[in-house]
């Protein structure tokens, strides 16, 4: 992740559960202090990247745990920072492709876990997460694959979207992310923070709050609370077509309007067309968006998509 925690003693093995060689956790222990492993490189947090390290070995043992559960575990880690999630992970007995953007901080994860990137248990891909080919990186990992990462509040967005679209089969993305981003992405219909990155994130997967992560436990501290989110993909995801898009957007622009007003017009829709879609697909006009459910919104845009006259 990018946020690392404080020295901890280090145990466990390279994929296949074997017993971690004493170099894998020396490398371990001392990639495990951002700000340690900062000071000795002559680094600072950088804010335009949006570094808030995480500081606390506990927390990032749990997190890893929740992460890889088994030690047959593949996993394609954003934002490694200094390797404070990375560590516990090849404790556990993971794979792991680090990706990071900061070269500097590429250069402490080749440096502090140069046994374990030898030993061909990790590997760190210098790149920016918002362009790299996830399913290309993903590709070149055995099942079970997982996505893990501790997002920049300020990319979270779209690096949540392009985690939940890849085609590549995974069993579950795991992100620390902003307290209030995560209620939004757990969020029921008719709650306060549901929304359409609600909808759009339940469409495809199942998210689950796993713990919260205070502030306090970030070097430098930010102003608000994190949380661990565990994404699990559903069995029947809904198809993200652009009318199933254009719809849940609409519905939310202005959360006040009700339905029949949010959606007059929207994509070409004239309102005898959209009362006849609504009547097929079972909803209420008068509603508003937010009582709308992602199966809900599913039947909607399969009748605007099969047309008003199907």
């Amino acid at each position: 992740m990018s946020r690392p925690p404080d020295p901890d003693p280090a145990a466990g093995g390279p994929s296949g559960a074997e017993p971690a060689s004493d170099e894998t956790r020396s490398a371990g222990a001392e990639a495990r202090g951002p700000i340690a492993l900062l000071r000795q490189f002559g680094l600072r947090p950088k804010r335009t990247l949006g570094q808030n390290f995480l500081a606390d070995a506990g927390l990032c043992a749990k997190i890893a745990r929740t992460v890889a559960p088994s030690a047959a575990t593949n996993v394609l880690e954003i934002g490694a920072g200094t390797g404070a999630l990375t560590a516990p992970l090849l404790e556990l007995g993971a794979r792991v492709v680090a990706v990071e953007t900061d070269r500097d901080l590429s250069r402490v994860l080749r440096e502090a876990f140069a046994g374990p990137i030898q030993s061909g248990q990790l590997s760190v891909l210098e790149a920016d997460a918002r362009e790299l080919d996830l399913d290309v990186a993903l590709g070149g990992l055995e099942a079970p694959r997982v996505i893990a990462g501790n997002l920049p509040y300020h990319l979270s967005g779209l690096l949540l979207r392009r985690a939940v679209e890849v085609s590549v089969p995974v069993e579950r993305s795991v992100f620390l992310l902003q307290l209030e981003v995560v209620d939004r992405l757990c969020a029921a219909p008719a709650s306060e923070a549901y929304g359409a990155l609600s909808v759009f994130a339940q469409a495809v997967t199942e998210p689950a709050r796993a713990f919260v992560v205070k502030r306090g436990a970030f070097f430098p501290q930010p102003n608000v609370d994190s949380a661990v989110v565990v994404l699990t993909p559903r069995e029947r995801p809904v198809a993200l077509t652009p009318v199933f898009s254009g719809l849940v957007r609409a519905a939310f622009e202005k959360r006040r309007k009700t339905l029949r007003n949010a959606w007059r017009g929207v994509l070409g829709l004239e309102p005898a067309a959209l009362e006849a879609c609504a009547a097929r697909a079972g909803i209420d006009l008068t509603k508003r968006g937010e009582v709308l459910a992602v199966a809900d919104f599913e039947r909607m845009a399969q009748a605007v998509a099969g047309g008003a006259g199907a």
